[in-house]
């Protein structure tokens, strides 16, 4: 390699000196706030769904199938229904992280201070009393004395059935209620061993479906039902429309009125807002379309839940998905949002940083070249009041010091915009060396 390409505009191997511990301190002061500050979500997620033939089983399959797509692994965790799954995520020691809830399941009193946060209502989950045709019932008053089946109570049913019953002037203990989960309940029913059931669930559910086209199965019309979301305010006034199962087979025969509680996805508040924001995209996608209750848009919501809304879900709702995870991947749009903290972190640091590597690595350059001054200042230092007997020994031997000197510096690298400094140097050796050269003339030394 010819020895002109040893002299750079720039000394790499200084500046890394110079920079080096700055560059070190700057990458773990930002692995810290990366990690620390903001922590990167967490690729699991346990979701609390309902029973088994459940709506809430089936959209969990939706969720778990959307988040999937960004290495989000849902773990679903089947439960009797709403009501359960609130007592799980209320539980610190449960290991539910978001699970599906009921509208009107609790007071909103009793969820103060729980550290629940709501990521919007879903759809509506429309009351259904299916009754053996034979029944002509009309008002539910008529159901005193009857075997109907209103499930578990985790499900959250039996609590709101027995409201709409004492609503009715109906005592609980003036019906046989039976607590049968949905599978064995519809199993009964069409067996004839009870006399109706009670599910509130989306139209979707497989047992409703089925049921819904059951001969010998009647659907009860609460024909009552705006006074009903009157009387309860959790509650709201659908219209299963006619002939909307089946228009073949025109069924429903008739526009058939229900009252719907709102299914809603509710979240431990400390749920990673970027799996928030995952759900909430998921819900759009999800239950964003028209369905037999609602228009195309409607849901997902903020509105009807008595849980406070999640900070992230409510800036989805009036702004839609964050800028970047509309055209990047989640973990490339999530890295990037998170850099706010890291940026932060190097502003901190770079600003001074700024102000001292510069003169550092200019030290550091020139400190190659001064350090040599020292080493002439001993030699003018040796050759000072030498005694006559020694000076034809001293000279020489200082004479070829700076030959060594001159030889050692001749072979540094340095940076051209540093040269001068390097020619000065070897003036100055020159210099000394002409001193010396003169001081043995005058001894009778020989100068070499």
């Amino acid at each position: 390699m010819p020895k002109i390409l040893r002299f750079t505009r720039l000394s790499l191997r200084d500046l890394l000196v110079a920079s080096g511990p700055a560059v070190i301190a700057i990458v773990v002061t930002c692995v810290l706030a990366y990690w620390l500050v903001d922590p990167s979500p967490p690729r699991h997620v346990t979701l609390s769904t309902g029973q088994e033939n459940s709506a809430y089983e089936a959209i969990g399959r939706k969720y778990a199938a959307i988040l999937a797509r960004n290495d989000i692994r849902v773990e679903l965790t089947p439960s009797l229904g709403s009501s359960e799954n609130l007592l799980r995520l209320k539980d610190e020691a449960s290991p539910i992280d978001i699970a599906f809830v009921q509208s009107g399941s609790t007071r909103t009193e009793e969820l103060e201070g729980r550290g629940l946060v709501s990521l919007g209502s879903l759809f509506t989950e429309p009351v259904w009393l299916f009754l053996k045709e034979s029944r002509n019932i009309t008002r539910l008053a008529q159901l005193k004395g009857l075997r109907i089946n209103v499930g578990p109570e985790g499900t959250g049913v039996p609590s709101l059935f027995k409201q709409i019953l004492s609503a009715n002037g109906v005592e609980a203990a003036q019906i046989k209620l039976g607590a049968l989960e949905n599978t064995p309940a519809t199993v009964e029913l069409l067996a004839g061993r009870i006399d109706g059931l009670v599910f509130s669930s989306a139209p979707d559910a497989p047992l409703i479906q089925m049921l819904l086209q059951t001969p010998g199965i009647r659907l009860f019309d609460f024909a009552q039902a705006e006074a009903y979301t009157r009387r309860f305010p959790f509650l709201s006034h659908v219209v299963l429309p006619r002939g909307i199962v089946d228009f073949g087979r025109d069924l429903p025969s008739k526009d058939v009125h229900l009252i719907a509680p709102t299914a809603t996805l509710v979240a431990r508040e400390d749920l990673h807002p970027a799996l928030v924001d995952l759900f909430v995209q998921a819900a759009a996608e999800i239950h964003g379309e028209a369905g037999w209750f609602h228009k195309k848009g409607e849901f997902p919501t903020a509105n009807y839940t008595e849980v406070p809304v999640s900070n992230a879900a409510e800036k989805f709702y009036k702004n839609g998905p964050p800028l970047l995870q509309r055209y990047l991947p989640f973990w490339l749009a999530n890295f990037f949002e998170r850099m706010w903290v890291v940026i932060v972190a190097l502003g901190a640091l770079i600003l001074p940083l700024s102000r001292i590597i510069p003169p550092l690595y200019v030290w550091k350059v020139r400190s190659r070249v001064f350090r040599w001054y020292g080493q002439l200042r001993a030699v003018e230092q040796a050759i000072e009041d030498v005694p006559a007997e020694r000076q034809k020994e001293v000279y020489p031997e200082q004479l070829q010091r700076l030959n060594d000197i001159e030889e050692r510096v001749n072979r540094i690298s340095i940076p051209l915009s540093f040269a001068d400094e390097l020619y000065g140097l070897r003036s100055h050796i020159n210099f000394v060396r002409r001193r010396v050269q003169s001081l043995m003339q005058a001894s009778g030394a020989n100068p070499g």
